[in-house]
Parts: structure tokens; sequence; C-alpha cells
């Protein structure tokens, strides 16, 4: 793919469950300073006036959320019947890929930016919906929440078996793999699975034999997550209070696991 709109791809970042990224300069048209690198995500299926007409009235409530933790949506249209939306290039990586080895004060402290971040979108009604090592971005030493699930956006009640790939399955809460929706509880359930991935390098469900995302999604909503041993006692449980079953369990706000997590790293 070259480009979209008017951006002219230099390098392409990566794919994600639902689109593809890519490097591009900003346009003279966004006021930026010339060359200012942008991460431009196209989303994979084509969508029509009415998908984008959503995800516009979305992004316009994103847009009132201040949040230094939160990484900035610049940009978003529709080329084409293809969505896109820009953001700044951020050229550390993410806690799936980070582009040095991370300390795990810097793992701790970048899920907790995070989790503040969530806590913003869902003081004014957002939930994030898509919260995975692959979203939290690294600015420095510290992180940046990213990518709104926004192919749920504009695929309201789309079912589980939609959202991505068997890896992606168990950062999901049960209760939105069996069709409820997102909400506060759901990203902190995201949150403590995500910890627990980065910090162990492990998977909290046993993979099953099949391999199949059928199999996948009966585990994730029947199955125990099995917290690594190795974790020290601080983090697994928070991890635990994150992954209690009954959702009115668990940290009662994202802010509430930020701040719990800032504790463990002093």
């Amino acid at each position: 793919m070259k480009g979209i709109a008017d951006y002219v791809f230099s390098d392409h970042l990566g794919d994600g469950n639902h689109g593809s990224f890519w490097l591009a300069a900003a346009p003279p048209r966004l006021g930026l300073e010339p060359g200012t690198a942008l991460a431009v995500k196209t989303l994979a299926n084509r969508a029509n006036d009415d998908d984008f007409r959503r995800m516009a009235n979305e992004l316009r409530i994103y847009a009132i959320v201040t949040s230094p933790d939160l990484v900035q949506i610049l940009d978003a249209g529709q080329d084409h019947g293809r969505l896109f939306y820009a953001m700044r290039h951020l050229p550390d990586g993410s806690l799936a890929r980070p582009a040095r080895p991370l300390e795990r004060s810097i793992v701790v402290g970048a899920v907790a930016a995070a989790a503040r971040a969530a806590h913003h979108l869902h003081e004014v009604g957002i939930a994030h919906r898509d919260i995975k090592p692959s979203n939290i971005l690294l600015d420095g030493e510290r992180g940046r929440l990213a990518d709104l699930g926004l192919a749920q956006i504009v695929n309201p009640g789309q079912a589980a078996t939609g959202i991505g790939p068997v890896g992606t399955i168990e950062f999901l809460a049960p209760e939105v793999v069996k069709g409820a929706e997102a909400s506060r509880a759901s990203d902190v359930w995201s949150l403590g699975v995500t910890l627990h991935s980065v910090l162990t390098g492990r998977r909290m469900y046993v993979p099953t034999s099949s391999g199949s995302l059928i199999d996948t999604l009966r585990q994730v909503i029947t199955d125990t997550p099995v917290i690594d041993g190795s974790l020290g006692r601080p983090e697994a449980a928070i991890i635990e209070r994150c992954l209690e079953p009954d959702p009115a369990d668990r940290f009662p706000t994202a802010a509430a696991l930020a701040t719990a997590l800032e504790e463990i790293t002093r």
C-alpha cells in the first residue's frame, strides 16, 4: 500500500488485529512541524458512511480527553471506503516489541500509565476494548495507551470470533467473550493480563491441543487463568484482583489499579 488520502507511506510498521500501521510524514494541512513522523493505521475492512459517522462520533468524545498517558489521535478519515487514523510515531516500540530490554519498573510503570489513560477514557464513557502489550507504546521510559478498538466501534455487536487471532483472545475478559459490552471492569481485566504477559513472557491459559479459535474462546470462558509462580507477591496480588471472575470484585477503577501499581515501584 503506497498511501491513503494525502499520506504517503514510507515504511510498513506492522499489522494489528484489524488493520496495518504505516509510517508517513504529517501532511501540511495538519499544521505540524514539517517532517513530523506519524503512524497511520488503516482499518482492514471497507466501511460505509454510517461506519465513518460512528467512528467520528467516538473520536469527538475521545478528543476531549486530556491525558499525558494517552497517544493522541491527530487525524482520521475515510478514503474510498477505507477508514484510517493517524497519531505521532513513537520509535521506542511497545511492550510487545520494545526497542530495547525493559526493566521491571518500566514495565509496571508503563502499565500504570495505560491504566490512568484508560481511566480518563472511562470517565467520558469510552471503554478502550483492546488493551494488550502491543497497544501500550513506549515514549522513552513512559508508557502511552494507543489504538482504540475502532474496529469494534464501526462494527457494534461484533462477535468475539471476529476480534482477532487466538493469541489475543486471552486479553479479553470472559464476560466480553460471552457477549457483554466492554466496560471499566473488562479493561481492568485486560490490563492485568497485559502485565502478566510482559513480566513473565507466558500465557495465562495452557494452549489448547487443537489450537482452534473456538476451543480458545471456550477456555477463556470456563477455565481459571493461572498466574505464573515466578512473579513477586505484589505483582501477583494485583493481577489476581484484576482477574476476579466477578467484575465487581476487580479494582473499582483503572485509576485505582494505577495507584496500586505505582505503589509497588516506589
